[in-house]
């Protein structure tokens, strides 16, 4: 593919089918499909309700969707700023390395630098080596002595609780 036939742009209401499609795909690549909860009315109510708190970007080639990356704005107290939070990048399989996956990188660095943002991040399964040098290539930091963690479902409900 080349770069003219590839295009970045903003989700519109439309796409919540779409976006809810690359979500399941991503998941099934990443062997975690039995955790998706999120239905299209989620993504619709989320990303193009009155008040959205994430965003998504399309990359299509010829026109047709082939990835997506979901963001919402993270803040670091350290910086003293926001940044970017990239919570999901998925480009289909038969698309992968014709560049929309750097494409839609390089939009979320441009909002970065445009908005004065201090930081763009995410994370990555440990086990994806294709994704992880790619990471790599385009001068990624990989933050290994940092360990994410996670409270969900009962457990949330019961810190929530006391």
């Amino acid at each position: 593919m080349t770069e003219s036939e590839l295009q970045i742009r903003p989700a519109a209401p439309a796409d919540a089918g779409l976006i809810m499609g690359f979500i399941r795909e991503l998941a099934e690549y990443e062997k975690l499909s039995h955790v998706v909860e999120a239905c299209e009315a989620d993504i619709a109510r989320d990303v193009f309700g009155p008040s959205p708190r994430v965003f998504c970007d399309i990359a299509e080639a010829g026109g047709e969707p082939i990835g997506f990356a979901l963001w919402f704005y993270s803040y670091s107290t350290f910086r003293g700023r926001h940044g970017i939070y990239l919570e999901d990048l998925y480009v289909r399989p038969n698309a992968r390395r014709g560049g929309a996956g750097k494409a839609l990188l390089r939009g979320l660095a441009r909002r970065c630098v445009a908005e004065g943002l201090g930081r763009l991040e995410w994370a990555v399964l440990d086990w994806n080596a294709p994704a992880i040098g790619f990471y790599d290539r385009i001068g990624a930091q990989a933050l290994n002595d940092w360990i994410v963690r996670r409270v969900t479902g009962e457990a949330l409900e019961s810190l929530a609780r006391g």
